[in-house]
């Protein structure tokens, strides 16, 4: 897919393991002529892990975007109906969000966004980070 002059929606959520393999992918996106607008959930905003400090996640991010990140539910909805995204990527997804928005259940900035984006019938990438969420067979 061509990104180029795309407006991404990236949002983040609490899989702190892997920001430090996902925020590359936002500067490669950028690197590729994107727009990358940053959506961290209420965890991933404010959560200090043995992986690191929110603080210095949403300075980098906000560095690489040059945008300041959405990270509340009111500041998330109106992209869908404003048109802020041609698509939206869900990177790290956690096991959490994907449960979310498998039974709609829209209490954060993270599924708020996904929720809204998909208004307008857009596509929405979702690239799932559990420890084990998705290793069970089913019975």
């Amino acid at each position: 897919m061509d990104v180029k002059d795309k407006k991404i929606g990236f949002v983040l959520t609490g899989s702190f393991c892997t920001f430090s393999k996902t925020i590359p992918k936002i500067k490669e996106l950028i690197k590729m002529g994107s727009e990358v607008i940053p959506i961290m959930s209420f965890n991933s905003y404010n959560s200090d892990t043995k992986f690191g400090k929110a603080e210095d996640f949403i300075n980098e991010i906000q560095e690489i975007t040059g945008k300041e990140i959405i990270h509340t539910i009111q500041g998330a909805e109106p992209i869908g109906p404003k048109r802020l995204t041609d698509i939206i990527v869900v990177a790290p997804c956690s096991g959490n969000t994907m449960s979310k928005l498998t039974y709609d259940i829209i209490d954060t900035p993270a599924t708020m966004a996904v929720k809204s984006h998909l208004r307008n019938n857009l596509p929405v990438v979702i690239a799932p980070s559990t420890n084990n969420g998705l290793s069970r067979k089913c019975s």
